[in-house]
């Protein structure tokens, strides 16, 4: 197999981030198949965010894809009797950037096309994967829209249900349950009104949106608000420059303490985010460093330490991804409709433990974490409270 890694300009600082992974000129050349000849070649476009709002989230898939490619090849970054050739380009977290990008790889003979980290991005690459009969394995674009979009598009990453049903998990009985959400009133605080509504509205609860306007800065009257509905649980939905803020007032106002607060638990970057209230907040979770220890963690975590990189919330994605991929490759040596075969009803085990690519809509079914934050030396770090079964977090089949 002759294995080539391939940067388009306006990824150059993607080549950086990766240098040490890529392989050495002469292997790029051949010499890591001995100088046979490759019964198949396989082209992998990676289009994703290496610049833009997203680019730490893209810098973590492609770190993560890097420590699963050498993974599920067991260390040789190679194929047996495939000529694969991965190209990353950057798609800046813009659709219309994306879909040019893959509509140029896909008619210079691109095989697969992965890695969007933005919905947006997904959601039109997905379309374009239909078009053109192409394997597309989303990243960590956790749109639910996707699951079940079309035959050719799959997911490495979870979606915004699984993230919606873990928060249930926090409580007894969600049937009768009061659950408000609280959130800013733009599309995303009203597409989580929207999610809890169709998911735990759906099992009994009462769900009351609170929302805020987007230009406020004064959250005390709103955590009052919080207060006097009473609710089981609060789940929260913010993102912003006003987060600190936000989460001060429902410390000071004693939300934290009197309600079941849940959130979702973000990158490295969060976990000092949620002020000195941090450690009354119950936090759901797609990964955190330390959620599990398996041989794929392991093999990750080592991977990565050698690189100088950290495990961070998408790193898993960019893992499976790489899983995926050469099990669609071993399989179906490029050819589209052999490759969907491969990949639908495959379970597998990975970083999160025991994963399925649900056959009927491509959900990929996973576990799930509730997660708190514990103080360290002074530094919020997350702990792990209960693995949340993978089956119990699964969203509906698409189209039922």
């Amino acid at each position: 197999m002759r294995r080539t890694m391939k940067f388009a300009a306006a990824g150059a600082a993607a080549a950086l981030a990766l240098g040490a992974c890529a392989p050495a000129a002469d292997e790029a050349a051949g010499g890591g198949g001995g100088g046979e000849e490759s019964d198949v070649a396989v082209e992998v476009g990676m289009i994703t965010s290496i610049t833009g709002p997203l680019a730490a989230y893209g810098a973590t898939y492609q770190q993560g894809f890097e420590a699963g490619l050498d993974y599920a090849t067991d260390g040789t970054g190679e194929i047996e009797g495939v000529d694969l050739e991965i190209e990353w380009v950057d798609d800046q977290g813009n659709p219309d950037t994306a879909v040019q990008q893959a509509r140029t790889m896909i008619g210079e003979g691109t095989d697969v096309i992965a890695g969007s980290a933005a919905s947006g991005v997904a959601v039109a690459v997905a379309e374009q994967a239909a078009q053109n009969e192409t394997l597309f394995l989303s990243g960590p674009a956790a749109t639910d829209a996707l699951t079940g979009v079309n035959d050719q598009t799959f997911r490495s990453g979870r979606q915004t249900i699984q993230d919606v049903s873990t928060a249930a998990t926090f409580l007894e009985d969600v049937d009768g349950a009061k659950i408000v959400v609280f959130g800013q009133d733009n599309a995303f605080g009203q597409g989580n009104v929207s999610s809890v509504e169709a998911v735990l509205g759906a099992e009994g609860a009462e769900v009351e949106p609170i929302l805020v306007p987007e230009d406020a800065t004064e959250f005390t009257p709103f955590a009052q608000q919080i207060l006097s509905a009473e609710a089981d649980m609060v789940f929260v939905a913010w993102a912003g420059a006003t987060t600190g803020a936000m989460w001060e007032a429902l410390s000071q106002q004693q939300v934290l303490e009197d309600t079941t607060v849940v959130t979702g638990l973000a990158d490295r970057a969060s976990y000092q985010a949620y002020g000195p209230g941090s450690g009354d907040i119950q936090f759901l979770n797609h990964y955190f460093p330390g959620a599990t220890d398996n041989e794929a963690s392991q093999a990750m975590d080592s991977f990565l330490d050698e690189n100088g990189y950290e495990p961070d919330l998408f790193t898993v994605d960019g893992f499976v991804a790489a899983q995926m991929l050469v099990h669609a490759i071993e399989e179906g040596q490029g050819d589209t409709p052999a490759m969907i075969d491969a990949l639908e009803g495959w379970t597998f085990d990975s970083v999160k433990g025991e994963l399925t690519v649900r056959p009927e809509d491509h959900a990929l079914i996973q576990p799930m974490f509730q997660v708190k934050l514990v103080d360290q030396d002074g530094e919020w770090v997350p702990e792990l409270i209960e693995t949340a079964d993978a089956e119990a977090v699964a969203p509906p089949v698409a189209g039922e």
